[in-house]
Order: structure tokens, then sequence, then C-alpha cells
């Protein structure tokens, strides 16, 4: 599927969970009751609509060849949590214990990894690089400790692992905030990069031709 095909899918996809999602919300205003078969349906909804969300900002990493690993793994992590809340929302696998934290651990790869494509389509100079490791540090130190405490349920003293928690959060805030004033504030871009950039594109896209042609070749 080309890098650009993926980001449409997403995008016509957020489209007509949001237009689903509007039509069936307005229909159960005027016409019925808000139980809970309109409340699956709702929550179906918004689950479509959070996975294109979390695809649109992976493709868009993709389509910059930023990051390239992580945006897989996001959109991965997505589709695999979204058929997973499918099966918790109608009530499927709502009460498997396992399974609701594997969906919650898939929920938060995705969410961090969508976060991280995103931060990664700053263009920055040498002065901010430091912003996306310490993005990356952060993100998987706070969903560690998250996703430890989900599992393991330790017991004792909580408070120091809350305001650990709470710092965590309070720094990513921050270099989620920074990260676009420090695109702006560096350079312009670099001709001679953009150009070498877009170079090695066409030459990862002649190698994947050459072989499939080699491949055509073969079976034939």
């Amino acid at each position: 599927m080309e890098r650009l095909d993926l980001r449409r899918t997403f995008l016509y996809l957020l489209i007509a969970s949001v237009a689903v999602s509007a039509l069936f919300a307005i229909s159960v205003i005027l016409f019925g009751d808000f139980g809970n078969f309109e409340v699956r349906v709702m929550m179906t909804t918004l689950t479509i609509t959070v996975t294109s969300i979390i695809g649109l900002a992976g493709g868009a990493a993709i389509e910059a060849g930023k990051a390239r690993i992580l945006p897989f793994t996001g959109i991965a992590a997505a589709a695999m949590s979204a058929l997973a809340l499918f099966l918790i929302i109608w009530n499927v696998l709502d009460e498997n214990n396992v399974f609701i934290k594997s969906t919650v651990t898939a929920v938060t790869v995705s969410i961090v990894c969508s976060h991280l494509s995103l931060l990664a389509l700053a263009r920055l100079d040498s002065r901010f690089r430091w912003s996306w490791p310490a993005a990356f540090v952060l993100d998987w130190l706070l969903a560690g400790i998250l996703l430890f405490l989900m599992w393991f349920e330790p017991e004792g003293d909580s408070g120091i692992v809350f305001r650990v928690i709470a710092v965590l959060s309070i720094l990513i805030g921050a270099v989620t905030v920074m990260t676009p004033i420090f695109h702006k504030l560096s350079g312009p871009d670099d001709p001679r990069a953009e150009f070498d950039a877009e170079i090695m594109r066409l030459r990862e896209r002649i190698a994947e031709l050459e072989r499939k042609k080699a491949d055509l070749v073969e079976s034939s």
C-alpha cells in the first residue's frame, strides 16, 4: 500500500465514523432512548474515530519518512486494540481480566507511538534535537510504570509512585508544548537535505521495483 493511500484510508475512516456518530446521536435524541445498545454503538464509533486519528498520525510520520518503526507499531497496536475493544464493548470478552489488561496495554502502546510520531514531524535544528529523545524516554517510562501497576498491582506506599507519575506527565506535557515552538525557532530547511531525502526515497522505490521485476522474471 502506498504511503498516501494509507493516510487517505484513515482519513476516510475518520470522516465516516464521525458522520455515523453524528447521525446516530441525532436520531437517538429525536426518536429514541439512550439505552445500553445506543451506548455501545456510540462507543464503537468513538473507538473507530480514535483509531483513525492514531492512524492519521502514523500515516503522516510514514509519509514524511520519520520514525518509521513507531508509526507502523502504533497503527498495528491501534488496529488490534480497536478489535479487542469491540469485543469488550459488545460483552463478548468483557469479564476476562487478562484480555482487558492486554487491550489496555495495546491502547497504551498505540497512544505512545502516535504521540512520538507526531513529535517526530517537527523540524528541529541541533539546539533542540534533544527534545524528541527526551519525549521518547519520558513516554515509555510513564507507560511502563502504568502498565506495571496495572498488571502486577504491587502493594505498598503508592504516594511516591503517584508523585513520579505526576512529574513524568508534567514533563511530557512541557516537551509536547515546546516542540512546535522549537520547530518554529529552528532555521529554514536545508534544500540539499530535502534533495538528499527525496533521492533516498527514489532509490528505495527503484530497489523495490527491481525486486518485484526479478520475482516476476523468476516466476515466469
